[in-house]
């Protein structure tokens, strides 16, 4: 191909978002002593760890009110895993900048337009999934942060979130000021989760499109070029090039999506808790139903992609049996059986090799969540 393909181009505008919220230094650099230090230091400890510090200090004063604490606790844990998705990403810069370099390395590159055409499904798919995602998420703060507005309880000066502060919230301006301040803080909180998860699943989603080349690539080791051993052996770098690409994402991912999938399972129980004591139809009613979307297609996405990794990465065996081997040399049919015996066991994305990233693991995720509310439901009607 005369033109570089660009891996990165799809996901410029998710780089983007995450350098304004301080998670994305220029370049290929990590964290320097500088401004843009400054105001990711900002972003993390003002807006992200700040609101959480204020609604966790508030459960002290709730904790004899089941029906209080779920409703201040099942957003907490959701900011609260959006400060460990920031962490993770400012410790493992160096590993993500990594990434993005070899994602445009000539190794990663389609050869012919045929294999362009072959990734894009893909890539359109992740496109609509990253629409979605953000629409039912910004839903979600929307519907959360203005519900006591909506519902007119703003005149008796009630917070979107319940939080405790050093001072008096029900007196102007301070409650005007903190009201602001909280749904600032829950929007820069639901865009770094956003902006990470989509990184994840993008990154998810080259290394299935990079078995989608390889396997193209093994399919036709013998046409009329010839030198059938010299294509083997490339396909064999790629092959490791891939496998290492993939470690360096799960080293980046482990914990995030681990303690995304606990998470998750008591958010989604919580909040189906939430829905059966809110008034039907209200605006804190949409606020539930948004959130469990969100929470539902977060998960989801991480199960899909990674499934899509460990289906494509075991199709590489069977493209080499289609690659008409038989017309190779002798020397070239040995690596081959050298290869294929490396091949036998799929790439999966896994949380610490704990869960691994199925639509079986989303099952077992809604089926926790489940459990969680039929527990939540008996203690309250006790």
């Amino acid at each position: 191909m005369d033109k570089k393909f660009d891996w990165k181009k799809p996901i410029k505008a998710n780089i983007f978002k995450l350098r304004i919220l301080g998670l994305w230094p220029d370049g290929d650099d990590t964290y320097k002593v500088n401004l843009y230090t400054v105001w990711a230091t900002i972003c993390l400890l003002v807006f992200n760890l700040g609101p959480n510090i204020f609604q966790t200090a508030n459960i002290y004063f709730i904790s004899d009110d089941l029906e209080a604490v779920i409703s201040n606790i099942f957003v907490m844990l959701s900011e609260f895993l959006s400060i460990i998705k920031a962490y993770y990403v400012v410790q493992n810069m160096r590993i993500l900048k990594g990434l993005m370099v070899t994602l445009n390395s000539d190794l990663f590159q389609p050869r012919n337009a045929k294999q362009v055409k072959m990734v894009q499904p893909s890539i359109k798919f992740w496109k609509t999934n990253y629409i979605l995602y953000w629409s039912v998420t910004l839903g979600a703060v929307f519907f959360l942060s203005f519900y006591p507005i909506l519902d007119k309880s703003g005149k008796e000066h009630q917070l979107p979130f319940m939080a405790w502060y050093p001072f008096d919230t029900t007196v102007s301006p301070a409650f005007e000021i903190t009201y602001l301040y909280q749904i600032f803080g829950v929007t820069c909180s639901a865009a770094t989760a956003l902006c990470v998860d989509c990184l994840i699943a993008a990154l998810h989603v080259c290394i299935g499109a990079q078995f989608d080349i390889l396997s193209d690539n093994v399919q036709h080791l013998h046409d009329d070029s010839g030198d059938f051993d010299r294509k083997l052996i490339e396909c064999v770098k790629h092959h490791k090039e891939i496998v290492r690409f993939a470690e360096n994402t799960n080293t980046f991912s482990n914990w995030i999506i681990l303690q995304q999938f606990f998470i998750s399972a008591v958010s989604i129980g919580m909040t189906m808790f939430q829905l059966t004591m809110v008034t039907p139809l209200s605006s804190e009613f949409f606020s539930q139903i948004s959130f469990l979307s969100s929470i539902t297609t977060e998960i989801f996405m991480f199960c899909w992609y990674g499934n899509e990794v460990t289906i494509k990465s075991s199709k590489v065996p069977y493209a080499l049996f289609q690659s008409q081997w038989i017309d190779a040399p002798l020397v070239a049919q040995k690596n081959m059986q050298f290869f294929v015996a490396r091949c036998q066991k799929p790439v999966q994305m896994s949380a610490l090799k704990l869960f691994y990233l199925s639509l079986d693991t989303f099952v077992s995720i809604l089926r926790a969540s489940w459990s969680y509310f039929a527990l939540l439901n008996q203690v309250n009607q006790r």
